[in-house]
């Protein structure tokens, strides 16, 4: 028999996710029947399923050793620091400003230098996470591109999760702003209004009609700062489809510097050349929430903000600035 006593971090869930990812190599049919056989409890009671755990529970699953030893799959976790820079942590969320060049989570071909692996790293080297005391492991809420540096947010514990990504995915109460790089002048705000369609085979996203399989895709950009021959842009995804504001630019002929997919060749060669910068500059600098309910209101109206990377900001204060 095992005994789980239920901790803030694994709070929040269905008991049937909570088992299922505790005993990672069960077979859905010998969980199915602990259910039935009554060999799962809480609190020394019988419960359905869809039962949602409560900080303090004790979760007692009824199996051999040898059946424990075999279901259970060992995490892993290096005691280590945070090598990125932290905006923002409590005990509910932490906000990372993220370099570029590296994945928020893998992708099967990367797997082991995430972000998510560094902050799980760095918050089982706080005592705040422990890899093999239950089935929650800390994750990021959203995502952004490996060469997109700036904010992304962890939820700590499996409510804030839940709750942020719930932001996130319905963009109401929470505003993500970028600021991007774009070749040639921008002297007006505007809002790029057409459909995207993702390519997974070529791993490409092309601006396509409705009618041909597009999906809506909306972007507000205004100008912030004039270079010679560039505009500095603060964006505003109103959608969140795949390279979407790497696209929205390219398609109005004013694409990200440093953009390999869809950028200028020359513009980028130039910019290699020059301060030896090789990805796009794309940076998420701002989360700015709105009306938060819940476990994460004390967050309602609060803004987080960004700085540039080293290598960002050298390349603007070497551009001739405009008046």
């Amino acid at each position: 028999m095992k005994e789980i006593l239920i901790d803030h971090n694994n709070a929040g869930q269905k008991i049937e996710k909570f088992v299922k990812n505790f005993l990672k190599e069960a077979p859905l049919g010998f969980i199915y029947k602990a259910f039935r056989k009554k060999d799962i409890k809480v609190n020394g009671h019988w419960v359905r399923k869809d039962v949602v755990l409560k900080e303090g529970d004790v979760l007692r699953i009824y199996v051999t050793d040898e059946q424990l030893k075999d279901f259970l799959q060992p995490k892993k976790a290096e005691k280590k620091n945070l090598s990125y820079p932290i905006i923002y942590e409590d005990s509910n969320i932490l906000i990372v400003n993220k370099p570029s060049g590296i994945m928020v989570v893998g992708d099967g071909k990367e797997t082991r230098k995430t972000l998510a692996k560094e902050v799980v790293d760095y918050l089982y080297f706080k005592g705040e996470y422990d890899p093999n005391s239950g089935a929650f492991t800390p994750a990021p809420a959203h995502r952004i591109d490996r060469n997109t540096s700036g904010l992304v947010l962890f939820g700590k514990n499996d409510a804030s999760l839940k709750a942020l990504t719930e932001l996130f995915r319905n963009r109401e109460n929470i505003c993500k702003t970028y600021l991007g790089l774009a070749k040639g002048e921008i002297s007006e705000a505007g809002e790029i209004d057409k459909p995207l369609k993702k390519d997974s085979n070529k791993g490409m996203v092309y601006v396509c009609s409705y009618e041909k399989g597009g999906k809506e895709a909306k972007t507000k950009y205004r100008p912030v700062e004039f270079f010679d021959g560039y505009t500095l842009l603060e964006l505003e995804l109103l959608t969140g489809r795949t390279h979407q504001i790497r696209v929205h630019l390219a398609s109005i002929l004013h694409p990200l510097v440093g953009d390999g997919k869809y950028g200028d060749f020359e513009t980028n060669r130039f910019f290699k050349s020059r301060f030896d910068f090789d990805h796009q500059f794309l940076h998420a600098s701002k989360i700015r929430f709105g009306k938060i309910d819940g476990a994460l209101s004390y967050l309602d109206g609060k803004t987080f903000e960004a700085p540039f990377s080293k290598d960002e900001v050298k390349v603007l204060s070497s551009l001739e600035k405009l008046p």
